[in-house]
């Protein structure tokens, strides 16, 4: 049985804020050091709704720590800990906080981040379906004739995006990441990308889970050595899709804020809502499904339930 913790829509901790997503709110503890908080809050078509998702915050913090366990001694990255106790002894100014950081926080080491997504996908689904349903191609670039939705592609394709500050990424070429951070980086970036993938399709297929597709973020240490950090492989930079349920041709069902984007969308076909701000009130079934959807991916990945009492 878990012990329920309190939404939290935004952090206010004593220590200096260097920024507010759409989700993390980041600290500065010192010169190399980060915290990230991952809230409650959610957004949809760009837009950050009014109400949190309870558990959402720790199921993207405890999900990202999971994969950074696994990927130990074989991908360098930024966690320090995600441990709430761990935490306040690096940190002792963050004493008195302990609820409001408990499971959501991570300690992390400061980067200079690349300003690129690396995208990968291993399926057509979401905006690339898009652009090849309507051109053929992907960034611009064409891909095989007769693809399908939610078609597999061998191999997996990097596609890379610029990050945006407001609204949607862009997709990019790989000739224009190089453009941006030099031709090793982007080897390199590509190369950690494949890797991180792939290891992550091989641990997710095992519980049934199809990975079709993700990002990541790279930054880079003092010293020049890249890692990861940020997120990794969660249900809001990834596609989760049962595997029992696969069917290409169509758009499949998904561990993330499915049931939010169905009651929005639902609203917009009936008038009620430009898909603009302000966010319209979400009814409390729908804000228990998408918790319930975002919990049960934590289970699934990781195969045991998100133990709140132990954060």
């Amino acid at each position: 049985m878990t012990e329920a913790i309190a939404a939290m829509t935004t952090s206010d901790l004593p220590l200096k804020r260097l920024g507010r997503g759409k989700v993390r709110d980041i600290y500065e503890v010192d010169a190399d050091r980060l915290l990230l908080i991952a809230t409650d809050r959610i957004s949809a078509f760009d837009v950050v709704m009014n109400e949190p998702i309870p558990f959402k915050g720790a199921v993207l913090t405890q999900i990202s720590a999971w994969w950074f366990s696994q990927l130990q001694g074989e991908v360098a990255h930024h966690l320090i800990s995600a441990n709430a106790d761990e935490i306040i002894a690096a940190v002792p100014a963050l004493a008195g906080h302990r609820a409001e950081i408990a499971g959501r926080a991570m300690l992390c080491k400061r980067t200079t981040v690349f300003p690129i997504e690396c995208v990968i996908r291993g399926y057509i689904s979401g905006s690339a379906w898009k652009e090849y349903a309507a051109s053929g191609t992907l960034a611009g670039e064409a891909l095989p004739a007769g693809l399908r939705e939610s078609d597999k592609l061998v191999p997996a394709i990097f596609s890379p995006a610029s990050k945006a500050e407001t609204g949607h990424d862009e997709n990019i070429t790989i000739t224009q990441m190089r453009e941006v951070v030099g031709d090793e980086t982007t080897a390199e970036l590509e190369r950690l990308t494949r890797l991180i993938y792939a290891r992550g399709c091989a641990a997710a297929e095992s519980r049934g889970i199809i990975i079709a597709d993700t990002k990541f973020e790279f930054g880079a240490e003092p010293n020049g050595k890249i890692i990861l950090i940020d997120e990794v492989m969660t249900p809001d930079s990834s596609r989760f899709w049962p595997a029992d349920q696969y069917e290409p041709g169509r758009g499949q069902p998904s561990f993330d804020k499915q049931p939010l984007r169905d009651y929005l969308n639902a609203l917009k076909k009936a008038g009620k809502w430009d898909g603009e701000a302000p966010a319209p009130v979400l009814p409390p079934e729908v804000v228990a499904e998408t918790s319930a959807r975002y919990l049960d991916a934590f289970r699934r990945v990781t195969g045991k339930a998100l133990d709140t009492a132990n954060l």
